[in-house]
């Protein structure tokens, strides 16, 4: 009974980590993505609208549209 539990958790953290290697990879993928939309257009950077304020700034990487 506790090889079963054991290969359980084993199971399960696996399974988590996978989780967080597909998500760590699709976030790579669409920061590569824009980063050669940006290179194919010349552009120094993404500019992003504060609704705010109203004003234009560019998009850090870690931040989300």
């Amino acid at each position: 009974m506790a090889q079963l539990i054991f290969l359980g958790l084993l199971v399960g953290g696996a399974w988590l980590l996978y989780n967080r290697f597909v998500a760590d990879a699709k976030k790579l993928a669409a920061r590569s993505r824009a980063e050669e939309r940006e290179r194919e257009n010349d552009a120094v950077g993404t500019l992003v609208k504060d609704e705010v304020t109203g004003e234009y700034r560019l998009k850090k990487h870690d931040q989300q549209s």
